[in-house]
């Protein structure tokens, strides 16, 4: 708990705020698939592997494709 907060309404108060928070990567996702026992190197694994331009590429990519398949459309710049 964080000040007396569950993770779930951690969420939701970000959820309410706008963010996506149904797909988060824990640093025992790391642990559990890897021998690692350092927390601090699996945060700095998911943070690399989350943000690096590939991933955010893909990100990106998929949301486009998505939105177009909504007949959204493109806000110009």
């Amino acid at each position: 708990m964080l000040n007396g907060m569950t993770v779930e309404k951690a969420k939701e108060v970000l959820r309410r705020e706008g963010y996506f928070v149904d797909n988060l990567w824990h640093i025992d996702d790391i642990k559990l698939r890897y021998n690692c026992d350092d927390n601090e190197q699996a945060q700095e694994i998911l943070n690399t592997a989350l943000t690096n331009d590939a991933t955010m590429e893909q990100i990106w990519f998929a949301i486009d494709m998505v939105a177009e398949d909504e007949s959204l459309k493109l806000i110009e710049e």
